[in-house]
């Protein structure tokens, strides 16, 4: 099943929200991303039925190890590619909002070229 991009923004941004808060609830990512509350529930619906997070009794989300894969990649991507674009000599606003964008359609032979070059290019 081939995720869709606001899934891997979903999850990617429940991960960065866990990175600095205890516990994650739906109203958090309706604020983080501004978004309505009743948007995000419904998401959060579809991520639980995909299999990519769990929602406690306390309404607090938590990534499931396939979830917090998909984050954590996503994530990666998006630090990478944006100090990449900034090393061009791209604003960072323009370098976040475009490496968002460019996170989700690169494929896997590509975005393993690039990390690669990064590594070299922080040695």
């Amino acid at each position: 099943m081939k995720r869709l991009e606001s899934q891997e923004d979903y999850l990617e941004k429940i991960l960065q929200i866990s990175q600095k808060k205890e516990s994650v609830h739906a109203i958090d990512i309706a604020r983080e991303m501004s978004f309505s509350k009743p948007s995000v529930s419904v998401a959060m619906n579809k991520l639980k039925e995909a299999g990519y997070i769990l929602i406690n009794e306390k309404g607090e989300i938590t990534l499931t190890e396939s979830g917090l894969q998909i984050a954590e990649k996503t994530l990666e991507k998006h630090i990478i590619l944006t100090k990449m674009l900034m090393s061009l000599g791209v604003d960072e606003e323009t370098a976040m909002e475009d490496a968002c964008k460019m996170e989700h359609d690169i494929s896997d032979k590509t975005w393993e070229a690039i990390k690669k070059h990064a590594e070299l290019m922080n040695k």
